[in-house]
């Protein structure tokens, strides 16, 4: 019997979500990520049906952000090299967006049961968070560099110029920019765009 009852608890965790949070293999092949996650397809045109993010910008956001990986937290910080004092940051999921910008999301979409370890919600909320950064600051969402400079620091950041003081910045921001062209260049060739 009690074989029995381990075998459903652990059947009940994996259908409510005790979901396989690990990376495709191969995240340098754009193709090869979406034939291993059919869904990250689905929800990445979803996403730029519904805020006109292309699909390649989103991969390369997501590939900077959290290598695919669903729960991917920040860092653990620590006092003297050994006592934890918690992470980096809130940022967490695909996205790795902060509590309070995924609150705004959440408040802006009214999607409640939005969860930042769902593809779907991840792709939706940068989405919708590149759409902001067209409407505020004038940034193409084509324009995988500067879109991603926007999302790092922030619209006001953004708009301080914050991030040209930092030049590994603004070298990480060109890596996802050619990223994103290598994506775009590969999705075409297999036939997914």
């Amino acid at each position: 019997m009690s074989r029995l009852f381990r075998l459903g608890v652990l059947l009940l965790l994996v259908s409510c979500g005790g979901g396989n949070y690990s990376a495709p293999r191969n995240l340098d092949n754009a193709c090869s990520v979406l034939d291993q996650r059919p869904k990250y397809l689905t929800a990445m045109k979803r996403a730029e049906r519904n805020w006109g993010v292309p699909i390649h910008v989103q991969m390369a956001t997501i590939y900077q952000e959290s290598k695919f990986i669903g729960n991917a937290k920040t860092p653990h910080r620590f006092a003297l090299g050994i006592i934890p004092m918690g992470r980096q940051s809130s940022a967490y999921g695909y996205s790795q967006a902060l509590d309070g910008t995924w609150d705004d999301y959440v408040k802006a979409t009214r999607n409640r049961s939005a969860r930042r370890n769902k593809i779907t919600d991840a792709t939706d909320f940068i989405g919708w968070y590149m759409d902001q950064s067209e409407r505020k600051l004038g940034i193409s969402k084509w324009d995988a560099t500067s879109q991603y400079l926007a999302y790092h620091e922030g619209h006001g950041g953004f708009s301080r110029g914050s991030h040209n003081e930092k030049a590994w910045l603004l070298r990480v921001a060109a890596e996802v920019g050619a990223r994103a062209e290598l994506y775009q260049r590969q999705l075409i060739a297999c036939g997914k765009l």
